[in-house]
């Protein structure tokens, strides 16, 4: 599977584990950035994810931050991106099994390398249930009704 990760300056060394564990377990990794400690932007980096699933670079996406939060936001502004926040594997696998969620984020400075690999190993490896879900999440894709 490709996958595009990306993180800011709070979470690059979780995002420099998490790449190579993604290669050991035999997936392509699309490096987004950012590669070192100065101080960078996360809505750039969010946005990066939610490009490269809308534009077909990526078929799966991890997005990090200091909490994870700042990042998720920022890659579901783009609405080919359906991000999750998880912080342990039942609301990894969920965000799948449920929201046929394409990314998820975490927050290096919540979670630990070890937790952070169990909920990427369950988000990658649950797969959407469909049936009575697929009419929410293809809400999710669609303009608000206006009033």
């Amino acid at each position: 599977m490709r996958i595009a990760i990306a993180s800011d300056h709070a979470a690059v060394s979780l995002k420099t584990v998490l790449a190579d564990w993604l290669r050991e377990q035999g997936h392509e990794v699309l490096d987004l950035g950012t590669d070192g400690n100065a101080s960078v932007d996360y809505p750039d980096f969010g946005r990066a994810v939610g490009e490269a699933l809308a534009d077909g670079r990526a078929e799966r996406g991890v997005a990090l931050c200091g909490s994870g939060i700042g990042i998720s936001i920022a890659a579901n502004r783009n609405p080919a991106c359906r991000c999750a926040l998880v912080s342990e594997p039942l609301s990894a696998a969920l965000a799948r099994q449920h929201n046929d969620a394409n990314a998820i984020a975490m927050g290096a400075r919540v979670i630990g390398e070890e937790m952070a690999k169990a909920c990427l190993a369950a988000f990658l490896s649950t797969p959407f249930e469909g049936g009575r879900h697929q009419r929410r999440v293809d809400m999710l894709s669609t303009a608000p009704a206006q009033n």
